[in-house]
Parts: C-alpha cells; structure tokens; sequence
C-alpha cells in the first residue's frame, strides 16, 4: 500500500471523522429521544445528514487521488473506529446532555482537522480539497455552536442540585 502524504492523511481522517459523526449524532438523537428532547432530536437527525454529504464528497475528493483511495480509506476506518470506542465509553449510561458533553469534544477536534486541511493545502493547493474545505468549514463551524448552544440550553434546564 503506498504511504500517505500529510495531506492525504488529513484528508483520511477528516473523512473518518464524518462517519463517525454520524454513528455519533444518532446515538445522541437516541438519548434525546428518551428525554423527550424533539428539537434536539432534530438538529442532531440534521447535523448526521450533513455529515452523510460530507462523507460523500470527501470520499469523492478521495477517489480521485491517484493510486491512493485504499490507504485513505483504510486510515479513515482507523480513525473512525477511535472515536467510536472513546465514545462507546463516554457515553455508557449516559443522557442526553453526556451525549451532547461528547458531541461538543468531537465537533471541535473536527473543526480543528478542517481548519488544519485548509492550512496543508494552502501549499499543496489541490482545487479539490480546497472547494471541499470552502464547502464543510462553514458547516462544522456551525454544528460546534449549535451543540455548544444545545448543551447549554440542557444544562440550564437540569436542577443542579439533584442527585446525579
């Protein structure tokens, strides 16, 4: 298998990390659910579609790198499968607000790939990935301050006083 460049381990990761967004928003909806949380559920059904498109257009910007799509795949399952068992054990007998507590360390270690895919290829200057990142930074800005915004909501409306 040939060695992955910088910028295409990024790219492999930034796609690993919206599959797992996925798995994650779901799991999330699920325990929102419980709690009777409709709004919440819905953003979160929204942010996973979101990263559904994501999904596609990096694995897209991922086909056509020559000669590389098998490495970027396989270390995108990598880091899939990292964030899924962290979140397995974060989330294990959690609620909702645990859930979106996950969410917001997980949105922003997103961002942070985004961020750091752009900076790669402002030298490398692929056209491909500089389209995907002007086209997903704006959304993973936006799911951070929506989950930023909902589990502080949650939060305002729990009794901190009562057991937990």
């Amino acid at each position: 298998m040939p060695e992955l460049t910088v910028l295409d381990e990024k790219l492999a990761e930034v796609l690993g990390l919206a599959q797992a967004a996925q798995q994650a928003t779901k799991k999330v909806a699920t325990l929102a659910r419980k709690e009777k949380e409709t709004d919440l559920v819905a953003r979160l059904e929204k942010m996973s579609k979101e990263s559904a498109d994501t999904e596609k257009r990096c694995q897209a910007v991922a086909d056509s790198r020559e000669g590389l799509k098998t490495a970027i795949k396989t270390k995108a399952r990598e880091t899939k499968g990292e964030v899924t068992d962290f979140m397995k054990t974060y989330l294990e007998g959690g609620d909702a607000l645990d859930g979106l507590e996950f969410l917001s360390m997980a949105e922003a270690g997103e961002l942070a790939h985004w961020e750091i895919l752009g900076t790669l290829n402002e030298t490398a200057k692929n056209a491909k990935i500089k389209t995907l990142v002007a086209r997903v930074l704006p959304l993973q800005q936006e799911h951070v301050a929506k989950v930023r915004e909902s589990s502080l909501a949650l939060a305002a409306s729990e009794d901190p006083s009562e057991p937990a």
